[in-house]
């Protein structure tokens, strides 16, 4: 019964941002974050301005997938990834 509460219970979620003007070319680059404790202890979390390889104008998107809560919730949320897509 809890497990259905806890699965009921989350969500996905997306954070967007921009630096510069934005994405022009539309070339997408993706990678993942790592997290335990629900977020609360990063493991390994991507650079966005080293993902966009120096590009002036890009846009940042950090989600948190069904998978990535799927694996969250199999874990307990001692594992919690998110995706990180930086788009040119």
């Amino acid at each position: 019964m809890l497990l259905a509460i806890a699965v009921i219970m989350t969500s996905c979620y997306t954070i967007t941002f921009s630096v510069g003007r934005g994405a022009r070319t539309g070339q997408e680059i993706r990678a993942k974050n790592h997290y335990l404790i629900g977020g609360l202890v990063p493991l390994q979390v991507a650079d966005p301005a080293q993902m966009a390889g120096g590009a002036a104008n890009y846009d940042v998107t950090i989600t948190h997938t069904f998978v990535d809560g799927l694996l969250a919730g199999i874990t307990g949320g001692i594992y919690s990834p998110t995706t990180i897509t930086v788009t040119k």
